[in-house]
């Protein structure tokens, strides 16, 4: 979320019925996700709802104690730049710059946020990024999905979303849901959401049905432009030693399925704001060697009585993740 986009998360909260003194365009206040003085989240995104869906320990030590790994996340830095990198690709498309001008502004910025910055990682190294932008943008200079215009004038690319449920953890309060969209795009005549994923794997389909992001951001495309959208396309770039692969699929989703996503948040939300109200975050140890295995695996195979101290020492607290702060 860029800064020109402050005003329009002020508009967004000031509709949920959130209170307009927590943001000021010149003062930036973050609205906290969490009803105050608790642990129980109110405004929910696709990397929160993913946590505690795969584990509710993991959310606990990720989004209530903000434990993270003593080193950097090259993944998170890795996959930040890349989306930094189309984003400004698009917005000087947009300017009316032709293909070679806009490349050359981005890898020239690129350059000059990552001077210093030497990942020590085989796949997610500084070289290996440079190569895959310039794949990327170079593999759809002439894309047929073409990028939609918001009502703003503003080309559809790292557009924030937030809307409101009919249902909340309290009376007065309703829950939200938000986020960023990589771009809105139109396809043959249909509106696609387009989402840029990296990995060092080739693409497979397979695992976006069911899954939890791709949903959400077909339910907030249809909400938010009020509009028939088909599901999303997904941008890959599959990172390999001799080169960078860019591939292209699409993930669709049905009005029945969409429902039912719909239907068993709300179940999964109100399992959350029992956890957090009990304060018990229990353990999920079938999810323990998925993604590559969980980071807090071993601190979960000790006794209860010793894991906090493991914890701190091979773990440091730091900033909790909020979607609705400007990067």
């Amino acid at each position: 979320m860029s800064d020109l986009d402050v005003a329009e998360l002020i508009e967004s909260l000031q509709a949920t019925g959130l209170d307009p003194q927590m943001v000021d365009e010149q003062s930036f206040q973050v609205p906290s996700l969490f009803l105050e003085g608790t642990n129980i989240q109110y405004i929910w995104d696709a990397t929160s709802l993913e946590y505690y869906k795969r584990c509710p320990r993991l959310y606990y030590y990720k989004m209530i104690c903000g434990y993270q790994s003593s080193d950097e996340d090259i993944d998170l830095r890795w996959g930040q730049e890349y989306h930094t990198a189309l984003h400004q690709y698009e917005q000087l498309k947009a300017s009316g710059l032709d293909h070679d001008e806009c490349l050359w502004h981005v890898i020239k910025e690129l350059l000059i946020r990552t001077w210093g910055w030497k990942p020590d990682h085989k796949f997610k190294n500084k070289p290996f990024l440079v190569r895959s932008v310039i794949r990327r943008i170079d593999k759809f200079k002439e894309d047929p999905a073409q990028l939609l215009t918001l009502q703003n004038g503003k080309p559809a690319s790292e557009v924030s979303f937030m809307f409101e449920l009919n249902y909340g953890p309290t009376e007065k309060v309703k829950y939200v849901l938000t986020g960023l969209l990589d771009k809105v795009v139109d396809y043959n005549g249909d509106v696609f959401f387009m989402d840029h994923k990296t990995s060092k794997y080739s693409l497979n389909m397979d695992w976006y049905r069911p899954h939890n992001q791709m949903s959400l951001y077909t339910i907030a495309c249809k909400i938010v432009f009020n509009t028939v959208i088909k599901g999303g396309i997904i941008d890959h770039a599959a990172i390999q030693i001799n080169d960078t692969k860019i591939e292209r699929g699409m993930t669709h989703r049905t009005n029945d399925e969409l429902d039912e996503w719909l239907e068993e948040l709300e179940e999964w939300l109100e399992d959350a704001k029992r956890s957090a109200e009990q304060n018990y975050w229990r353990m999920n140890d079938t999810a323990c060697d998925k993604y590559g295995g969980c980071k807090f695996r071993e601190i979960c195979g000790k006794a209860r009585s010793v894991r906090e101290r493991f914890l701190k020492s091979e773990f440091k607290k730091g900033e909790i993740w909020n979607p609705l702060k400007p990067r």
